[in-house]
C-alpha cells in the first residue's frame, strides 16, 4: 500500500503530466549538452515525429534546418552557460524543420532551471505559420484574400473543435478521479476548481487569438493599419496571458520540488521596490495610482529576486481587483531589524468565508469569479515568503480594500 506521502507525489504527477500534455503548444526540455531529454505529444505533432523515441537523444538542432546549425550550436551553448527567461532570437525570424525536411516559421520562448543533475533548458514553441500567411496575404493581391479568408475560418471551426474536445478529456479525467478517491473530499473540491479555471482561462486566449487573426486579414488597405495593429496587439497579448498561467505552473512546480531556494544578499530596498512600482505602474487601469513610501534604513539583506515576485503577485492583485481612478498604497519599513512590507488597495475586498483559503492552490473568492485569473498568485506568495522564513497577514473587508503585511527578518 503507498504511503501518504508517495500518494501526494503520484497526484503532483498526474497534474504535472495533464498541464504538460494538453498544453496548446510545443515543449521540449534540453540538457546542458543540448540533448533532448523530454517533449510534448503537441510538438511531436508539429514536427511530424510520430513516437518520443525518434527525438529523445539528439541535439536540439534536430528540430533546427541545418543553415543554422553552425551558428546554433554556439548560441545554445552561450545560453546554457548563462541562461536567462526570454523570447529567442528577438527581431529575427525563427524556423522548425520538420521530420520531412519542411521548414516552418515559429516563436520560441525560453526558460531554464537547475538540479544536482546539472543545468536544463525548457523551450515552448508555437508554429506561426497561420500568422505569417495572414501578413504576407496582406500584400498581395486582393483576389487571393477571400480564399485566405475561407482556410482561416476552417481552421478556426477546427481549432474550436480541440478546444471543446480537450475541455471534455479533462472534464471527463475529473469525474473518474472523484469516483475514485470518493473519501478524499478535500482533493475532489481541489480537482474541481483546477478543471474550471483551466477550462476557462486556457479558452479565453484561445479564442482571442483565432478571432484576431480572421479579422486581421479583412483589412487590406493601406489606411486600415491601424486596425490590423489593434489586432496584432490583442494576440500578442493573450499569448502572454497563456505563457503567465504555464509560468504560475512551473513556479508551483519548482516550489513543491524545493528547486528554488533563498539566497541572501546585501541591496538597496528602496531603489528595488521603487523600479517594480515604476514597471507596474505602466500595466495599471486608467486612472490608478500606485504611491510607495519608504521608512528607514534602505540597506536591508534578504533575497531580491523572492521579494521581487511577492511585490509583483500583490500588487498584480492589487491592480486587478481595484477600480478605475483608484489609489494603491506601497509601504516599506525598517524596524528594529525587521523588514515590513505593506501593499494597501481600495478594491472589491474578500469575504470572511473566502479568507480561510487565501493561500490554497486554485482557490478564487466568490465575487471574482468574472476576474481572470489563475488561483496560484497567493499560494505563490504564501510560499515565497515560507522560503524567506517571514509571516504575511492581511485586513479586509467587502468593497473596503485588502491590505497585506508581509514582514522579514533583517539578515544581518
Amino acid at each position: 500500500m503507498m504511503s501518504n506521502a508517495e500518494l501526494e507525489l503520484l497526484r503532483e504527477k498526474e497534474k504535472f503530466e495533464a498541464l504538460f500534455q494538453y498544453a496548446s503548444l510545443g515543449i521540449l526540455v534540453v540538457n546542458k549538452n543540448g540533448e533532448i531529454i523530454l517533449v510534448n505529444n503537441f510538438l511531436l505533432t508539429q514536427f511530424g515525429y510520430a513516437d518520443t523515441s525518434e527525438l529523445i537523444g539528439s541535439t536540439i538542432e534536430k528540430l533546427i534546418p541545418g543553415r543554422f546549425h553552425q551558428h546554433h550550436v554556439g548560441h545554445r551553448d552561450k545560453f546554457i552557460q548563462q541562461p536567462q527567461k526570454r523570447p529567442m532570437g528577438a527581431g529575427m525570424d525563427l524556423f522548425g524543420a520538420k521530420k520531412n525536411g519542411a521548414e516552418f516559421p515559429v516563436e520560441v520562448s525560453l526558460s531554464n532551471y537547475e538540479t544536482s543533475e546539472g543545468k536544463f533548458v525548457i523551450a515552448f514553441i508555437s508554429d506561426i505559420t497561420k500568422r505569417k500567411e495572414i501578413e504576407n496575404a496582406v500584400l498581395k493581391q486582393k483576389q487571393e484574400l477571400a480564399a485566405i479568408n475561407l482556410e482561416i475560418e476552417k481552421l478556426n471551426d477546427e481549432l474550436e473543435g480541440k478546444v471543446e474536445l480537450r475541455t471534455k478529456q479533462l472534464e471527463e479525467s475529473r469525474d473518474e478521479l472523484m469516483k475514485a478517491l470518493s473519501k478524499e473530499k478535500e482533493l475532489n473540491d481541489m480537482k474541481t476548481r483546477f478543471v474550471s479555471m483551466a477550462s476557462h482561462e486556457f479558452r479565453t486566449p484561445l479564442s482571442t487569438i483565432l478571432s484576431s487573426a480572421s479579422l486581421v486579414a479583412k483589412y487590406t488597405q493601406t489606411d486600415e493599419q491601424e486596425k490590423r495593429d489593434k489586432h496584432i496587439v490583442r494576440i500578442k497579448s493573450a499569448v502572454n496571458n497563456l505563457t503567465d498561467i504555464l509560468n504560475e505552473f512551473l513556479s508551483i512546480g519548482k516550489i513543491e520540488d524545493g528547486k528554488i531556494v533563498a539566497h541572501n544578499i546585501q541591496f538597496d530596498i528602496k531603489e528595488l521596490i521603487t523600479n517594480v512600482v515604476s514597471e507596474m505602474q505602466g500595466i495599471s487601469k486608467v486612472g490608478q495610482t500606485i504611491s510607495y513610501t519608504h521608512i528607514g534604513e534602505q540597506l536591508v539583506i534578504l533575497d531580491p529576486s523572492l521579494l521581487k515576485n511577492i511585490v509583483i503577485n500583490l500588487l498584480s492583485n492589487a491592480i486587478k481587483f481595484s477600480p478605475e481612478n483608484g489609489l494603491i498604497q506601497v509601504e516599506t519599513k525598517i524596524e528594529n531589524d525587521i523588514i515590513i512590507l505593506t501593499i494597501s488597495d481600495s478594491g472589491i475586498g474578500i469575504s470572511e468565508k473566502d479568507q480561510e483559503h487565501l493561500f490554497e492552490r486554485f482557490f478564487r473568492g466568490a465575487n471574482v469569479t468574472n476576474i481572470q485569473g489563475t488561483g496560484l498568485g497567493l499560494h505563490i506568495v504564501g510560499k515565497y515568503v515560507e522560503l524567506l522564513k517571514g509571516d504575511i497577514c492581511y485586513k479586509s473587508e467587502l468593497e473596503k480594500g485588502t491590505s497585506f503585511i508581509v514582514s522579514f527578518k533583517n539578515n544581518k
